[in-house]
Parts: structure tokens; C-alpha cells; sequence
């Protein structure tokens, strides 16, 4: 099952509370607070991997949380902190705000990781240096663990290819990606029958399926039919997978055996593509006319060679039953990514100042911590801790 969209909800680890405690040894004859400090919760991670290509994962399973950090225990006993919780999406995936709708970030490698939700810090304990001086040798106060970060997201694939197919159902896209790579989709003399994308590894300089020489990846999307960017059809569905390609390759069905007028179809398509956004019409395209051993240079063949001309788009007529015309159309679509560079990340701004949060120092996250502490906990004055020789003001006057 192909799934490219999902919405979950992640949670970052709580930490643990700090400890109230004092420290009673019998060789010790000046006891003192020993209360340990909660250990910080986990963090959520996103990591994109190359071994998945579908969200289906996360289509049953909407909520994560990371492990809670532990609390503080006596003789100065630090809580241990919660392990992370590492997510992986496949490589493609783009993360949302499900409230604001804002980016968050865009895997766009094997690899990369960001942390999605961070976990709550740790409280202090009453043997915390921040509570333990000179002047206040009993402290009783201690700090309950923050809670971790809590975040609504929509996850949405896109997959990763240099070229993108588009054309009407029935437009001869999935024939042409298995013959010339080893991708098996379903094909048949009915429309829609490409119900999900499919990727192709292509050899220019070799036979299908090898990566002898230049390669690349052909996206094959289900057929688009006027109305796509409203919703008709399954195009509007899909058309996100074609939004990072470089190259599109429009392919339009130029036999005599179809009814339907080419370059009312070329027209129909771009007007499609602009409505969805306005930046896929813009991307470099070539026009490929199909099923010329229907149509050996006819009439509806000449007048869509015209019709690309006229809008300056490279054009060639392909038969993939018979063969004719692949080889040229493989190589120049290998000769146009040669000269297209590839795009940046619309994220990596983000990236980077994720990465950046991560390394802070312990004096940075200390200070952070410190503000976002709130009101101390303080427990009540009820005299000295049981079993204690001495009273927290003697031992403030001592």
C-alpha cells in the first residue's frame, strides 16, 4: 500500500522530579542535604532512511513519546535520563506544523536527522548547588521535572526523481518507464490504470536496470485529466511527487486510433500544471509524441511537433511497442539534467539552526533551563527531618 501522507502527534520525554533528601551516614556526623536531581527526558528525532518509501508505518500508529527521565533518589543519586525516540521517514519527506501549517523541515538525503520534540529538563534536587550555601545549609526545596515538548505534524512524501512523466491517462507513461528501466507497473487498455507512482532507474549510456555510465530516475504519475487541480481525478493526489523533479517529460498520445486532439491535450495539461503550482509549468520540459506506429508522421503527429516548436520545447516521437525513437529520447533527456543543476533544500536554514540548538553548552542549557524552571516547589517548614540531631537552624548558625 502506497501512503504518502500521515498525521501524528510526538512527545517529547517528561523529566524527572528532583529529590528531597538528607544525608544520615553513620560516620558522617554533619549530615546535609543529599536530594539528586531528575534525569531530562528523551527527544523525538526524525531520520530519513532509504529503506522505506512509503509513510504506511505511521498510518495506524499516530502518537510517540519518548522515555521519561528518572527522579532524583537520596545520597545525591541523579535520575537517569530518558533515551531518545528515533523516527524514520523515507527520504522525501516534508514536515509540517499541523496547527500553523509552517515548515519544520525536508529530508532530502539518506541520513539526516532532526529533532522534532525536545525533551523536558530534569528538576533539581534540594542538594543542587543552586540551593545548598553558606548561609542555607538545609535547603527543602527541589523542582519538579519540565515536561517535554508536545507537537501536531503532517508528514507529506515526495518522491525523489530527476524526470517526471505527465500526460493524460492512456498517454503511454507507464510503458515507456518499463522499457526503459527494470520498474514493472501495471499496465492496460483502460484509463487510470496507474493507481500509485512509480520509480524507474534509467541507464543512458547501458540496458535498462543497469547503472552502467549516466543514470537517473524517471516518476511515473497517475494520468492528470482537465479539472486535476480541483480535484477531479487522481492527479491533484500525486502531482506533489513531480514538484522537485528537473526535468519533465510531457507525453501526449499522437496515433491516429485516439479521438482526442493533441494539442488541445498539450494545452490542457500545462493549464493543469500552472493551476496546481505555477513552478511545475515553469520547470524545463521536452514534448514526447507517443504511439507513432499508430500514427507514422500523420497529420495529428505534425501539428504537435508544431505546437512544441512554437513554444520553443524540445519534441520527440517515440514508439515503445516497437522501440523506435527510445534511444534518442533516453540520451537527450541524460543530456538536458547534464546542463539543469540540482535544487538546494527549502529547509537547510532550518537544518542548520536545529543543529546549532543541539550542541549548545551546559552553560547555555543551564541558563535556558533556569528560565524556563517556573516557581520552586518548597516544601513546608515542619522542623527538622526525622531522625535529625540538629535542626536546619542550628545547622545555619554552625
Amino acid at each position: 500500500m502506497f501512503v504518502d501522507e500521515a498525521k501524528i502527534q510526538v512527545i517529547g520525554g517528561n523529566g524527572g522530579n528532583g529529590c528531597l533528601a538528607f544525608r544520615r551516614e553513620k560516620y558522617v556526623p554533619r549530615g546535609g542535604p543529599s536530594g539528586g536531581d531528575g534525569g531530562h527526558g528523551g527527544d523525538v528525532i526524525l531520520e530519513a532512511t532509504s529503506h522505506d518509501n512509503t509513510l504506511l508505518r505511521y498510518r495506524f500508529n499516530r502518537e510517540f513519546q519518548a522515555e521519561r527521565g528518572r527522579h532524583g533518589e537520596g545520597s545525591d543519586k541523579h535520575g537517569k535520563s530518558g533515551e531518545d525516540l528515533v523516527l524514520q521517514v523515507p527520504v522525501g519527506t516534508v514536515v509540517y506544523d499541523a496547527a500553523s501549517g509552517g515548515l519544520l523541515t525536508d529530508f532530502t538525503e539518506s541520513g539526516q536527522r532532526f529533532r522534532i520534540a525536545k525533551g523536558g529538563r530534569g528538576g533539581r534536587g534540594n542538594g543542587h548547588p543552586k540551593f545548598v550555601k553558606p548561609w542555607h545549609r538545609a535547603p527543602r526545596e527541589h523542582e519538579d521535572g519540565m515536561p517535554g515538548e508536545e507537537k501536531k505534524l503532517r508528514l507529506e512524501l515526495k518522491l525523489l526523481a530527476d524526470i517526471g512523466l505527465a500526460g493524460f491517462p492512456n498517454a503511454g507513461k507507464s510503458t515507456l518507464i518499463s522499457r526503459i528501466s527494470a520498474a514493472r507497473p501495471k499496465i492496460a487498455d483502460y484509463p487510470f490504470t496507474t493507481l500509485e507512482p512509480h520509480l524507474g532507474v534509467v541507464s543512458a549510456d547501458g540496458p535498462p536496470g543497469s547503472n552502467l555510465g549516466r543514470t537517473f530516475v524517471v516518476a511515473d504519475i497517475p494520468g492528470l485529466i482537465e479539472g486535476a487541480h480541483e480535484g477531479a481525478g487522481l492527479g491533484m493526489r500525486f502531482l506533489r511527487h513531480i514538484e522537485r523533479t528537473r526535468l519533465l517529460a510531457h507525453l501526449v498520445d499522437a496515433s491516429d486510433a485516439s479521438e482526442r486532439d493533441p494539442v488541445h491535450d498539450f494545452d490542457v495539461l500545462m493549464a493543469e500544471l500552472k493551476a496546481f503550482n505555477p513552478e511545475i509549468a515553469a520547470k524545463p520540459m521536452i514534448v514526447v509524441g507517443t504511439k507513432i506506429d499508430a500514427a507514422p508522421e500523420g497529420e495529428r503527429l505534425a501539428r504537435l511537433r508544431e505546437c512544441a516548436e512554437s513554444h520553443g520545447l524540445p519534441f520527440f516521437a517515440i514508439s515503445a511497442v516497437t522501440g523506435a525513437g527510445i534511444t534518442e529520447l533516453v540520451r537527450a533527456m541524460a543530456d538536458a539534467l547534464d546542463r539543469i543543476p540540482r535544487p538546494t533544500s527549502a529547509a537547510s536554514a532550518i537544518q542548520d539552526e536545529n543543529v546549532a540548538d543541539e550542541v549548545l553548552g551546559e552553560d547555555e542549557i543551564e541558563d535556558e533551563s533556569a528560565a524556563e524552571a517556573g516557581p520552586v516547589v518548597t516544601a513546608p517548614e515542619e522542623g527538622p527531618p526525622s531522625g535529625s540531631p540538629r535542626g536546619s537552624e542550628r545547622l545555619e548558625n554552625e
